[in-house]
């Protein structure tokens, strides 16, 4: 008789630390998988019943005690099919990443994980231990071995479970989104397959946690290498891959596979979703954002429109007298096409108070990059101002390149809660706002074609103060992501001098960056979280 094993893959957006929630997706999952799909078993990401990255909630009394009476509830209530949970395993005094089997309120088997992510976003060490032993359990006649997340990454674990006699490799996973990770993590699992020669079920959130976003993704593997089934990017579902037995040997048979999104589209989804759940899980009103005519605030505009909707989005254009009439009219056609609130508040009187009460002080002082500053924390009071009292969230809208060199300025177009673009670079702020064009056209023309500028002094352009961006941005590439020294960007066809500036500009801004608001990681290493340079330093960059 040929075995036969249903899975139903759930790739859910959950929130951290919100275990009774949680506990209660779980269960509905849990039982429109068995009665809508007749699914045997159900798999869920890692760390499922807390969400991840739980962090330093891990250490809380309190937060221990719910994960076990969620644990319990989820034995209790889920009859019926086969579920794989992550969870907090509490053992004495450690802690371990862990996923439990159960049916029908008994345990078939636990699991705890074996390789520890330690770098760039991940810390998996500072609160678990690692565990030791391999699990494989018979589901259905089909031996399954149980894995976590970085598990696959390494060769050790599925190389014990291969022993133990696996016939089928499954893989819970809270793994987040880069530009490249997808394809990464379908590498990662054709080589082990081709290591163990056994199939390979995948899945993994969604959702914005933080800086942090999920993109799904979750996928099925034949024998063979073959991609069987892709779920969608950046949504939540349940998606069924159906497993027989034949000649001793797993089979996933071919599926649905979604086609992969295309770079632009892959980054710009990831950063709605991040604004959406972050807006959400938070609680606020709505957001409310500066325009100011030019092409970072243009998109962000649009990427907030897209996550939360035209009425929980309320904009405001603050003129002073460096202000174009090109800024004006772009700023107002774009709000007018997307269909936001929008006002225009001048900051020309608060701009010329704060200019007299420092008189005296600046006496016989020349004007410099000081005078710029209070305009943008001119503007900054007053989006604070219309926050507070509205209870809608500040989005910024400087990018990646402006942040990396200290282009920005503290308390002013930097305060906020949220920064939507803020791994993104200049160059990929066209890119992002030419293919939301294409979708349909909400920033006008002339924003993508005007040259940058702050429009804090007369006649002022970004190029007075940076190198050209397509300078620029593949230099802070190969420094921020690639961590090349001065010689090796040298060698790329980057001129000393500049190179030297650029990365002199990015150490002396860090205790900026330290104070900016979180925004989502699209990147392989974003400021935040994965960037962790000392802010006071003697080291010179070279």
């Amino acid at each position: 008789m040929t075995a036969k094993l249903t899975v139903v893959v759930a790739q859910l957006d959950l929130f951290v630390g919100a275990i009774a929630d949680n506990t209660e997706r779980i269960i509905h999952a849990t039982n429109e998988a068995r009665d809508s799909a007749g699914a045997d078993l159900i798999l869920f990401p890692e760390l499922t019943i807390c969400g991840y990255p739980p962090e330093d909630l891990l250490f809380h009394g309190g937060f221990k005690h719910q994960v076990g009476v969620s644990l319990e509830r989820l034995q209790q209530e889920c009859k019926g099919i086969s579920v794989m949970v992550g969870y907090p395993e509490y053992s004495d005094d450690s802690i371990f990443n862990a996923a439990c089997l159960f049916r029908d309120g008994e345990i078939v088997a636990r699991y705890r994980k074996i390789c520890l992510p330690n770098y760039r976003v991940f810390d998996e060490k500072r609160y678990f231990k690692p565990g030791k032993q391999a699990s494989v359990v018979d589901i259905n006649g089909i031996n399954a071995a149980l894995t976590i997340c970085e598990d696959v990454w390494e060769p050790g674990p599925l190389s014990q479970a291969t022993e133990q006699g696996a016939q089928v490799i499954l893989t819970i996973n809270g793994s987040p989104y880069d530009l490249k990770s997808q394809k990464r993590r379908e590498q990662v699992a054709l080589q082990r397959v081709r290591e163990t020669g056994l199939p390979l079920i995948y899945v993994n959130y969604t959702g914005g946690q933080d800086e942090l976003v999920f993109d799904g993704g979750s996928f099925a593997m034949d024998a063979s290498g073959k991609i069987a089934m892709r779920a969608p990017a950046f949504e939540e579902g349940l998606y069924v891959v159906t497993l027989s037995r034949e000649a001793g040997q797993a089979v996933v048979p071919a599926g649905d596979v979604v086609p992969l999104l295309e770079p632009e589209a892959s980054v710009y989804q990831a950063i709605v979703l991040g604004v959406r759940d972050y807006v959400a899980k938070h609680g606020f009103k709505g957001v409310v954002m500066g325009l100011s005519g030019g092409v970072d605030s243009a998109l962000t505009l649009a990427i907030a429109v897209d996550a939360l909707g035209a009425d929980q989005v309320h904009t405001v254009m603050m003129p002073s007298r460096y202000t174009s009439s090109i800024s004006l009219e772009d700023a107002a056609a774009q709000a007018n096409t997307i269909g936001v609130d929008y006002h225009v508040i001048s900051i020309d009187k608060t701009f010329e108070c704060t200019l007299n009460a420092l008189g005296d002080l600046f006496a016989g002082l020349p004007a410099d990059a000081t005078e710029e500053n209070i305009q943008a924390r001119c503007r900054g009071v007053i989006l604070m101002a219309i926050s507070n009292k509205t209870g809608r969230m500040l989005l910024t809208t400087g990018n990646k390149s402006e942040m990396a060199v200290g282009y920005a300025t503290l308390y002013g177009d930097m305060a906020g809660g949220f920064a939507p673009i803020k791994d993104v670079s200049k160059s990929m702020v066209y890119r992002l706002a030419r293919y939301r064009n294409r979708l349909s056209a909400v920033i006008p023309e002339r924003v993508l074609t005007r040259e940058p500028s702050a429009e804090l002094a007369f006649d002022q352009k970004d190029r007075d103060t940076l190198p050209p961006y397509e300078v620029l941005d593949p230099i802070l590439e190969a420094f921020i992501e690639d961590d090349c020294s001065v010689d090796e960007i040298v060698a790329k066809g980057f001129e000393r001098e500049i190179v030297s500036r650029v990365l002199d500009m990015v150490k002396r801004s860090e205790y900026k960056r330290r104070q900016a608001p979180p925004g989502v990681r699209i990147s392989s290493r974003a400021f935040g979280r994965d960037w962790r340079y000392p802010i006071t330093s003697g080291y010179r960059v070279i």
